[in-house]
């Protein structure tokens, strides 16, 4: 997923918090993060928040009045088939377009918070999934995840030192494409100390590749006529951002979007592995000849590279580790004991209640992905990693498709 997929939107990253400096040196996240985001005062980030729910009560008008409107007229079957991820993204990229003509987006960014909508409405989703679909789901989603990440990840690492691409680059790309996208990327980057130009020029490549995913995935499952299991599983595994996993996901229905979400947030519970295992790799490539983990540097040597399953690796591993996925897991729990427990009557208010404010969550999510997007940070990409992006991807496609037709084809709801 993230949406905060663009070069000033890393300060937002969908799941991990960046470690302070003194855990990675120079270059760290946080200190890119501070950097790439513009100032904005209170009032304007106000203002920025007016206008994000303004649209999205637009999206839900445009939902729901504009089918019965045009019924009978030649829009009227297309605007029963436009799911309101659609509007919302648009509405979300005329806004930005406004914004950035009228000169004020800049100081409203702090108020375009794509992956924090996302978290909420994700942890509300799992209160409407069965645990059992979860639990049935989560043997496939995690073989997927495992094989998709390894294949992706090292045929990008690959590809991109093919094109003699700086190796701490390679880490971002690979680990962006593979993973969930400017979150992995925060997180490469403070693990193999990165600039924050390559942070930013990472996190506008993943956006400009999201984006028309949202739209093109469901249209290619739809076309080829898959199962709905096999569409979310595609859907999860292939597009980068949790944002637009779910935008994405949105529009193919209901069912896809359960399973996408499942196999999304199981691919982000494995970036605090990945992590660990970078920092550990460019560790060792950066340690003197002879030096051993636990050891004293001399004066002036970079320190020995840690161990995995030492203290300092484990905590990193929880660092990075997702905590919105904890909470859609206990909110699929609790739904599924209060539906053995309590009765309907009682019990599907509430649910439809938690549904409803899913849906404005989500729909702020997508409006924000629209209103995030740098332009001018779009234009500054060279064409290498652009390259290695567009043919990473096609790998990523047809690997996860093999995996979610191997994996999800004979799953039922």
């Amino acid at each position: 997923m993230t949406a905060t997929e663009a070069s000033p939107l890393a300060h937002r990253d969908e799941t991990a918090a960046p470690p302070p400096a003194s855990a990675t040196g120079v270059g760290s996240p946080a200190a890119t993060v501070a950097e790439a985001t513009p100032r904005s005062s209170l009032p304007w980030t106000i203002a920025g928040l007016v206008i994000v729910v303004a649209l999205a009560g637009i999206v839900r008008l445009l939902t729901e009045w504009l089918p019965g409107a045009t019924e009978g007229t030649g829009f009227g079957k297309v605007a029963k088939s436009i799911e309101y991820p659609v509007y919302a993204i648009a509405l979300g990229f005329l806004g930005n377009a406004v914004l950035s003509l009228t000169g004020v987006r800049d100081r409203m960014t702090a108020a375009f918070r794509t992956e924090f909508f996302i978290k909420i409405g994700l942890v509300l989703l799992g209160a409407t999934i069965n645990f059992a679909v979860v639990v049935r789901a989560a043997g496939p989603a995690v073989l997927q995840a495992i094989a998709l990440i390894t294949v992706v990840f090292l045929f990008t690492w690959w590809f991109a030192g093919l094109l003699g691409i700086d190796d701490r680059l390679r880490a971002l790309l690979a680990s962006s494409l593979s993973i969930c996208g400017v979150s992995a990327a925060v997180a490469a980057a403070g693990a193999v100390q990165a600039k924050k130009e390559q942070l930013a020029f990472t996190a506008t490549l993943v956006i400009v590749f999201a984006v028309p995913s949202i739209f093109l995935l469901p249209w290619l499952a739809n076309l080829m006529g898959l199962p709905d299991a096999v569409t979310g599983a595609w859907i999860g595994g292939n597009i980068d951002t949790t944002a637009a996993v779910t935008a994405a996901g949105a529009v193919a229905g209901e069912q896809p979007l359960q399973i996408a979400s499942i196999v999304k947030v199981t691919q982000n519970a494995l970036l605090g592995v990945v992590a660990v295992l970078l920092t550990l790799y460019f560790a060792v490539k950066a340690a003197p000849a002879g030096a051993s983990a636990g050891t004293e540097p001399a004066a002036g040597q970079p320190a020995a590279p840690p161990r995995f399953g030492d203290r300092a690796s484990l905590a990193m591993l929880w660092q990075r580790f997702p905590k919105f996925v904890l909470g859609f897991i206990v909110a699929s729990i609790i739904a599924t004991v209060l539906a053995e427990s309590v009765a309907a009557d009682v019990l599907e208010p509430r649910l439809d209640a938690a549904k409803e404010l899913q849906t404005w969550a989500l729909t702020l999510a997508f409006v924000s992905i629209g209103l995030e997007f740098n332009v001018s940070s779009a234009k500054d990409a060279g064409w290498k990693p652009v390259l290695v992006f567009f043919v990473a991807t096609l790998v990523n496609l047809v690997v996860g498709l093999g995996l979610a037709l191997l994996l999800f084809r004979s799953f039922t709801f």
